[in-house]
């Protein structure tokens, strides 16, 4: 593929903005072809479709940028097409983390399980399905990547309801080859990135399963020795000290001693705890003992405001050429959707974490179980690695979270409120009938603006 074409729905996040721009005209495979950047803000469109140019040129890349408010005018020819928008996600985020707050359930993040998970659904759900059905009537030999959350919830939703489009969900948190050089260094094979190596990788069994943010290390094999009571042992020590400095978010907050405290009672190490954590009900302070990690702390909407802020004035400072646009290459850098694009493009052979069915990788879980899995990637298709049983207790997890994820799909695509409640009532955080009627009740009614769902 010479002059592949991108499409991205949602140019105006940030979080993978940026770094689509940086790979379309960083990599050779992908800088001759089409970025085309759709976004319904206006304002935010022009800032980056002029600074998508601005770097092409400063480049000297054949790049061609387009973008428009409708995605009718560029879908036309698409190789793939990114979805990565939402609705005033830190606003509503806020909105469900606040009420559910209210009946004793606590969510760092909000965006994939727990009423959170259900509403994010509720509002993005409806839009992923018309741009599928654009989609399947302008270019439906596209390969459509879901970059928004709940991935799992829309995922399904894609393969459930357009089964000819060929899709598939991300999620950054399992980026490779960085996840795996990150559990290299917490087993001590190596002291820093630069040391890792293609012998060192190709020593090193990792395998990594489960339902997107709630992963789990199921084996860490180098030359033959399981490293992954090494790997656990490496987050003990770090989780004594990670209070002091770093990141202080919510979602950030004692990840490694969490990570310990899990890994002691099932013996695996969870792979994407800053979600996990939110995923059981164990730190939502219904305990009677003093613990050193305390109740979840709730997702911040105001600094999050001021984070994102921040970016947009990183972006104002290149586009006034306060920060020079050369610089634009070494400030980014790739982004898990465009590492997968460029390797489908250029047929590189790379392995990638993504969302999809299981196809019977794990052998003790069903063929259609959409889980996070090491994958070949090509343009002919997405094959999941093998990784052996899913163990007993995290499988149970596992199930569960499957069939919240499943009843929100179908509750939300068919506007049923019976599914609704039963999607709410499954969730693994739901501890009371009465809360959850009243839970669907307050957020229907605080984010009617935003969710098209009428019961």
């Amino acid at each position: 593929m010479k002059h592949p074409k991108v499409v991205v729905l949602g140019a105006g996040s940030l979080f993978f903005g940026r770094q689509a721009i940086w790979q379309m005209v960083h990599s050779p495979h992908l800088n001759k072809g089409t970025l085309s950047l759709i976004d319904t803000n206006t304002d935010r469109l022009n800032k980056l479709v002029t600074l998508a140019k601005m770097v092409a040129e400063e480049n000297n890349v054949p790049l061609t940028i387009e973008g428009s408010t409708d995605r009718l005018d560029v879908l036309d020819g698409a190789d793939f097409v990114i979805l990565s928008f939402a609705n005033n996600t830190v606003k509503y985020r806020g909105i469900d983390c606040e009420i559910s707050e209210k009946y004793g359930i606590r969510m760092c993040s909000g965006d994939t399980i727990g009423p959170g998970g259900i509403f994010r659904a509720m509002r993005e759900l409806p839009e992923i399905m018309a741009c599928a059905k654009d989609i399947q009537e302008v270019c439906p030999d596209a390969w459509v990547i879901n970059y928004i959350n709940p991935s799992t919830v829309h995922g399904m939703a894609l393969k459930r309801y357009w089964p000819k489009l060929k899709s598939f969900a991300l999620c950054d948190s399992h980026h490779m080859p960085h996840k795996k050089i990150l559990y290299a260094e917490r087993a001590g094979m190596i002291k820093n990135a630069s040391d890792y190596s293609e012998t060192i990788d190709k020593q090193f069994d990792l395998r990594i399963a489960g339902v997107n943010h709630f992963t789990w290390l199921l084996k860490a094999d180098y030359q033959g020795k399981d490293v992954a009571p090494l790997i656990a042992d490496s987050l003990r020590k770090s989780g004594e000290t990670e209070t002091v400095g770093g990141d202080v978010g919510a979602k950030a907050l004692f990840n490694d001693a969490i990570s310990y405290q899990l890994y002691e009672i099932f013996g695996y190490v969870p792979t994407c705890t800053a979600h996990t954590k939110e995923y059981v009900p164990y730190w939502q302070g219904l305990g009677t003992k003093e613990s050193i990690i305390p109740p979840l702390s709730i997702w911040e909407t105001e600094e999050r405001y001021e984070r994102h802020d921040e970016m947009w004035k990183e972006i104002d400072d290149f586009l006034s050429g306060k920060t020079p646009i050369k610089e634009y290459l070494n400030t980014y850098g790739p982004d898990h959707a465009t590492d997968v694009i460029e390797s489908m493009v250029s047929g590189s052979g790379q392995t990638f974490y993504i969302n999809t069915q299981n196809n019977g990788a794990v052998t003790n879980m069903n063929d259609d179980a959409f889980l996070e899995l090491l994958c070949d990637v090509s343009m002919d298709g997405i094959t999941p690695l093998p990784v052996g049983e899913m163990p007993r207790g995290i499988r149970g997890l596992q199930e569960v979270i499957l069939d919240t994820h499943e009843l929100t799909a179908q509750a939300v695509v068919e506007n049923d409120p019976i599914k609704l409640r039963r999607a709410m009532l499954t969730d693994p955080l739901i501890h009371s009938i009465e809360d959850a009627d009243q839970i669907i009740k307050e957020l229907l009614e605080a984010e009617k603006e935003a969710i098209a769902f009428r019961p």
